[in-house]
């Protein structure tokens, strides 16, 4: 763990309000000179110099990604991809998906032993229609996460759909964050899912909500398509 004695929740706020004040640059600020651009973004600079320098402390993170918007298991195995980039391992467990292979776990398939996939559901709950049978899988998902959840081997543990099965009641949220507090202290842990709870929220360190603005099965009856959804 990196720290750093001047990072002062007043220090840090008084950067992010001058960073802000500065501001992005391009054209969003009318009527400034080139000559003027130019200093400004020289100071925006230095600005955003002095806030990575403050902000140097390193831990294993909880993220959240949920809302009814498309995208949350792929932002997870965005960050999947990126670890395995560095060489690190992941794992990953889905709760409620299972009832098919999806693309991407035939390319992470590539990655040979750096990656462990783990599809323990057998579809959504119109499709099982037996819930006794899906909270059974759903305990025996849970059982195999914490494998990946205590080991120091794995970089990154994503928990696809886990947010489904909190709110299905297949599983309770307290289980879920008695469990992931027992992470190595630099392992990652991704939760996806709608309708995460409010109790995951509250302790995640990073928390997405997708927000769905336009879909193209609701608007246009398109079905879903290899490589878009799954």
């Amino acid at each position: 763990m990196k720290n750093n004695s001047n990072n002062s929740p007043k220090k840090l706020q008084e950067l992010d309000t001058e960073s802000k004040k500065l501001g992005m640059g391009g054209y969003i600020k009318k009527g400034i000179s080139d000559e003027k651009y130019q200093q400004r973004m020289e100071k925006r600079k230095e600005v955003q110099k002095e806030r990575l320098t403050q902000r140097n402390l390193e831990k294993g993170l909880i993220i959240v990604f949920t809302g009814h918007g498309k995208g949350k298991t792929t932002a997870a195995l965005g960050m999947g991809i990126r670890t395995l980039g560095y060489n690190e391992k992941i794992a990953i467990i889905q709760f409620i998906k299972g009832g098919w292979e999806p693309g991407e776990s035939k390319s992470l398939k590539n990655f040979g032993d750096k990656v462990i996939w783990h599809a323990l559901g057998e579809g959504f709950t119109w499709e099982t229609q037996n819930r006794s049978r899906d909270k059974e899988l759903v305990s025996k998902a849970w059982d195999k996460a914490m494998i990946y959840i205590k080991s120091k081997e794995y970089k990154l543990v994503i928990l696809d759909e886990i947010n489904i099965a909190i709110k299905l009641d297949y599983i309770s949220v307290d289980t879920v964050i008695q469990g992931i507090r027992e992470r190595p202290y630099l392992t990652h842990v991704v939760l996806t899912g709608r309708d995460a709870s409010q109790e995951l929220i509250k302790i995640a360190d990073l928390a997405t909500e997708m927000k769905l603005l336009r879909h193209p099965f609701k608007e246009q009856g398109i079905k879903a398509q290899p490589g878009i959804e799954y």
